[in-house]
């Protein structure tokens, strides 16, 4: 039989959505900038790009983290590639 540690990897998973929440928290800064810079509203980009206004919003604010397919309409939005948006 083998014996499994829960406690280690229930310490290691909340460890890595940390690490993810940073992310989601730097990437949804990354895009508010980008937006502000612009002076484009969350409308302006939304509706131009098939992206829900709350979407986006909630990325923004680092809620949610985003589908590989909303950072390509983001991206798209700004004129930049998904590599860029995620240069933070």
């Amino acid at each position: 039989m083998y014996a499994i540690n829960y406690a280690h990897h229930n310490i290691k998973i909340a460890c890595m959505q940390e690490e993810n929440k940073k992310y989601t928290k730097a990437l949804g800064e990354r895009i508010h900038k980008l937006r502000k810079d612009k002076n484009l509203t969350l409308q302006n980009i939304c509706y131009k790009n098939f992206i829900e206004p709350s979407t986006l919003s909630r990325i923004e604010k680092g809620t949610v983290e985003a589908k590989y397919v909303t950072l390509i309409k983001i991206a798209q939005a700004f004129d930049i590639t998904v590599s860029e948006l995620l240069d933070f």
